[in-house]
Formats: C-alpha cells, structure tokens, sequence
C-alpha cells in the first residue's frame, strides 16, 4: 500500500468521535492531534491523542468554533489533514474552504459540495432537478409575498423546516392550517438562533413516516458506491435514540431501490468522502430528505455489518487514493444495534442532566463508543451524548436482546441517562415486531415515564424514613398500648 500524503491528522471535534477517530489514526500508523478547552481536559480523546493543543473561547463551545485557532492548532502539529467528525465544524463549507487554502486535507467532501447539499433548499431543488423524489414543497425565498399562500395550497399536514438547520432545531409540525402563520413565525426565530440562517420552507409532513439514511462513499476518480441503509426512526423531538441496521421495513426491492437512489443523488453531485443520504419512507414511497456531508453518529452500525471502517476510507479519500471497494465486494451481514447513551431524564421530560461521573462500568462484549471516563464532570456545555453501545448478531432479534442485555449492565452513577428508556424500547412488543416510526415515543409515552411515580414514591418514603423525627414518630408506641406493659396474648 502507499504511503499516505500525511503522517499527523488533527482532529477538530471531542467526546466519542474524536476517541474514534484517533483508533482508526493508530491502526493506520498516523499521528493524533486534538485541539481541545480546558474543560475538556480529562476526556479519553484528549489523554489519548498523540498531541493534545489547548484552545480557548468565551464559552467552551466557542472555541470549538472558532477557525482560526483550529488553523493555528493545526499548524502547532504539523498537521497535514484535519478531521472534523460531526456536529461543531462539520458541515461549514467556509472551514473547509480556510483548511484547504492552508495546504491542509480536508477529510470530507469538497467545500462547493458542502454548501450545495448542506443547504436542505439548495439540495432539494437539486434533487428534484435530477429526477430524483422529493415531498411536495414551497420555499420561501423562492416568493416571500405567496409563501403561505404557496403553504396552504400543498394542504395539512405540514413540515415548517430552516434550510439551515439541523438535529430537529426549528422544526414545526403543523395539523392545523389556522396555526401555520404562528408556526413559521416561531420556526424563524429558532432558525436564527440557532443557524444565524432565517429561511424557511414548508414540505408535505407524511404521517408515520419511517426515517431511512444510506451510507454513500466516493473518491476523485469518480467511483461511489453505497454500505446499505440504516434505520433511525425512533426519535424523540427529532433527534435519533436507537438506529439498526437492515432496516426491518424495506423488502429487498425497495432496498436496492433507495441504495440506488442515494448513489445517483451522490454521483449527480459529484460527491467525494463519506456522506449519508437521508429518507422519509412512507411505507410505500420514499422521498429525499437531506444530505449529510459529513460522517453521522449512527456510522457505527454500517461498520458492524458490512466490515468496512468508515474513518479509514474518509483518510484514504482525502488522501487522494481510489476506493479499494467495488460495490459487488461490499455485503450485509448479520443485524446491527446502536443506543444513544443521553445525559437526560426522559421520566421528567428528556431535562438535560449534569453530574460528576462517581461509576461507570461498560458491558463485555459489545462495542462501545464513549467520549467520558470516570471522574469526569458532565456539564450542560455539549450535547447531551455520552457514549454509543452497539451491538452486532446474526439476526435482528437478536440484536435485540443483546442490546436490551447491555444496557441492563451498564452502570453509570452520579448523572441521570436515558439506559433505562432504551431498555424498555428494547423490550417493547411494537419496536421487536419492527413496527414503529418518528412518532413511535411520542404516541408512547409510558415508555418515557416507565415507573416513574411509583419509583418516586417509593424513593420518597425510604427517604422519609431515614430522617431522625419521621423515624422516632414511626418507632414511638402510643400511650395507650405503653400501658400494658410486656403483656401478649
């Protein structure tokens, strides 16, 4: 094999990502170099990196944003390549752009391709312009002045969207057409906030939809082929909580059929690296969603059942190298679980949760991505993921029942998380038949709240009882029965 163009990789993320990518780094023979705040100091990614580059910001999030000092960190290492994981820098067309210009490898697609599939308008005129399938739509931008008009036309129910956006931020469903002015209103708000980006459009909501992604790879030569589809459909509020795969709703027809798809969507822009093209599955039709031009968190389950590592093939890509793969070589094996480990409360409404880590023990053989180590303090400054527990077994059943064991034997005290929900979806008769969708959790919410009063009021009482006047009330005997003494009948 040749020799890579670069021996030090940067890695411009944290938490379990960036503890990923420094494995696949170490197997290839390459160096780690991670740029990190001080409040991430004590993480696994920052102890393990060959080169660890302190940054500073107004808060610690800003200063995984801000591209100047990632550059400079870059340069510190003699870094030739930078990796972005996902989330923070991912998917900024212009920081690709600045690392490039700084005779650095992007490892990720090209910085146009970013800004015309990142932008969700941008890529689904461009979807649709080549034939692909996409909801019925209108877009703002497109004519302000008729906007709702245009909205209302398409009928309820409706998905209020920021072209901008992401993991479900200032998405509105609407039912009702009398709520739609309010509706968009609201979701431009949160879209600045949010993206610094206002544009809105509105899309058929397909009710029960299925969320379907395929796993595309390309290189400079033109080759792209696809690693299946993944499943991520049980979600609360938009974001993804247990993704699989094969998917349990396409039959083989419809799998060929939107892996198909996805790689021609690829090929027509011309893609290069690892990305995901995203569904929505009605049950019958599918239509395009969006474009991730970046690696998502779920890659994990691609990687169990095809065998093929993600990273490695996102190095070699941005190293300028053909892909080694042919479709005909690429094959599915076996049912794939991921959990997403969340530090919130689901029983009390998914509320973030904070804490120091006083215990964690991972389950044995599974595997397990984690971006925390015992100790450490888990603070609301990042999203709320911990860790990814992922199974792999011959069948989805299986699957199951491996995942629903491993999160049983996970222990983490000293923070809330969500193990006890993923447990009992796990568990749950309609996610093992695999009949479920988006809305799975919201029409389930026994699921969320589990025991939760009976647990509460149980703790409450045992609490209660170890305080010195409810225990001296509980052991005092009334006059009346001191009276008689030590007499028993």
């Amino acid at each position: 094999m040749h020799k890579l163009p670069f021996d030090t990789v940067l890695i411009a993320n944290r938490g379990e990502i960036a503890t990923r990518i420094i494995k696949t780094l170490r197997t290839l023979g390459l160096r780690s170099a991670i740029a990190y705040h001080e409040v991430d100091a004590q993480t696994p990614a920052v102890s393990m990196a060959d080169l660890a580059i302190p940054i500073t910001g107004r808060t610690p999030i800003a200063s995984y944003l801000d591209i100047a000092q990632i550059i400079a960190a870059a340069h510190r290492a003699n870094a030739g390549a930078l990796h972005p994981g996902y989330g923070l820098l991912a998917e900024n067309a212009e920081f690709a752009r600045t690392v490039t210009r700084a005779g650095i490898a992007f490892i990720g697609p090209a910085p146009e391709t970013i800004e015309l599939m990142g932008d969700k308008i941008r890529a689904r005129n461009f979807v649709q312009s080549n034939g692909f399938p996409v909801a019925p739509c209108a877009i703002e931008e497109d004519d302000p002045a008729t906007f709702v008009a245009r909205a209302w036309a398409i009928g309820a129910p409706l998905l209020v969207k920021p072209s901008g956006g992401g993991g479900g931020k200032g998405m509105r469903i609407v039912h009702d057409l009398d709520a739609l002015e309010v509706a968009i209103e609201q979701a431009r708000g949160e879209a600045h906030r949010y993206f610094g980006d206002s544009r809105l459009y509105v899309e058929r909501y397909i009710e029960s939809p299925r969320h379907i992604e395929v796993q595309v790879l390309g290189d400079s030569f033109g080759n792209l082929v696809h690693l299946f589809e993944r499943e991520c459909s049980v979600q609360r509020r938009f974001q993804k909580i247990i993704e699989e795969s094969p998917s349990p709703a396409l039959s083989p027809e419809l799998r060929t059929q939107i892996c198909e798809t996805a790689v021609g969507i690829a090929r027509a822009a011309n893609y290069q690296n690892a990305g995901t093209v995203e569904f929505i599955f009605s049950g019958r039709e599918f239509y395009f969603l969006e474009m991730n031009t970046r690696l998502q968190v779920e890659h994990p389950v691609t990687e169990m059942i095809t065998g093929v590592d993600l990273i490695a093939e996102q190095v070699y890509a941005a190293a300028g190298r053909e892909l080694a793969l042919s479709q005909s070589d690429i094959a599915s094996n076996g049912h794939a679980i991921e959990l997403r480990l969340y530090a919130e409360a689901p029983e009390r409404g998914y509320v973030p949760t904070i804490g120091k880590v006083l215990l964690l023990e991972y389950p044995d053989n599974v595997r397990i991505d984690s971006g925390i180590t015992q100790g450490q303090n888990i603070t609301p400054a990042f999203d709320p993921m911990l860790a990814k527990i992922i199974v792999h077994s011959p069948s989805r059943i299986e699957a199951a029942l491996k995942a629903y064991r491993a999160v049983r034997e996970l222990v983490l005290l000293g923070c809330e998380t969500n193990a006890s929900l993923l447990a009992r979806v796990l568990s749950d008769e309609a996610f093992l038949d695999g009949q479920f969708h988006t809305g799975y959790l919201e029409e389930n919410p026994h699921l969320a709240a589990g025991n939760f009063a009976a647990g509460m009021s149980a703790f409450l009482a045992s609490a209660a009882l170890l305080t010195r006047p409810v225990r001296e009330s509980a052991d005092a005997v009334p006059a009346l029965h001191a009276a008689l003494g030590s007499w028993r009948n």
